[in-house]
């Protein structure tokens, strides 16, 4: 047992959790931890613990959950209506409202969008394709620019790169004082709808299209005392 090395733990434990989660990887070293401690313990005081080493715990470690940024309903609002420019508010709502990512929404082509249904080819799901649901104003706006601009079916609706929609949706929000990224709004969506009482399948199948219900829950946030209080009161008060 004392010729064992952290390398060899290393070696061991990289094999045996190859595609599993972090926190799968940090359970299965700390039972091997765990165990060369009793051994030192209980048969060998002398024994080295191999896992016992600064690069193991830091690389079996759990990861830091991240603190995903909420957006309220009415910065939004403010945020939507202050963006002036026809192409940027319509990108911005389907995001914001539709729950699309904003490459889902770069690739986008007229043929794509039937009423209120927009078509989701090659989505990240690895499925054929989705659907996305949107307001019918949003629809409505959605339609008459492709009529105003002349886009052909098989045209991209928003004919600009990846880094020139991320720079609308920052410019967006500095107008008002926030620092924002795409996935902030397609958080958004789906948090404003579960907050106001729409069911997590819906939220989750429909809005978000994730495969799973954990994966959504991760994107609600968490909910604070004032916000607790409220829900209570409105629904017993």
């Amino acid at each position: 047992m004392g010729t064992i090395t952290p390398e060899e733990i290393l070696s061991f434990l990289t094999i045996f959790s190859e595609g599993t989660k972090q926190s799968t990887k940090k359970l299965r070293y700390a039972i091997l931890s765990s165990f060369f401690n009793f051994a030192k313990n209980s048969l060998d005081n002398d024994v080295l613990n191999p896992c016992d080493t600064p690069l193991l715990r830091k690389l079996f470690k759990d990861q830091k959950t991240r603190q995903w940024k909420i957006l309220e309903k009415e910065v939004v609002d403010e945020m939507i209506f202050r963006t002036t420019k026809q192409r940027d508010r319509i990108m911005l709502e389907l995001m914001a409202r539709g729950g699309m990512r904003v490459g889902e929404v770069l690739q986008l082509t007229a043929d794509d969008i039937d009423d209120r249904k927009v078509r989701i080819r090659k989505p990240k799901s690895g499925k054929e394709a989705e659907v996305v649901f949107i307001p019918q104003k949003i629809a409505k706006r959605l339609r008459q620019y492709i009529m105003e601009k002349g886009i052909a079916s098989n045209e991209r609706i928003f004919q600009i790169t990846y880094p020139a929609a991320r720079t609308v949706v920052k410019k967006a929000g500095r107008l008002i004082g926030i620092d924002l990224n795409p996935h902030d709004l397609r958080r958004h969506a789906a948090t404003y709808a579960s907050r106001s009482g729409t069911p997590l399948e819906i939220v989750s199948k429909i809005i978000l299209r994730h495969s799973n219900l954990s994966t959504t829950q991760r994107y609600l946030g968490k909910v604070n005392d004032v916000e607790a209080m409220k829900w209570i009161d409105n629904l017993f008060g």
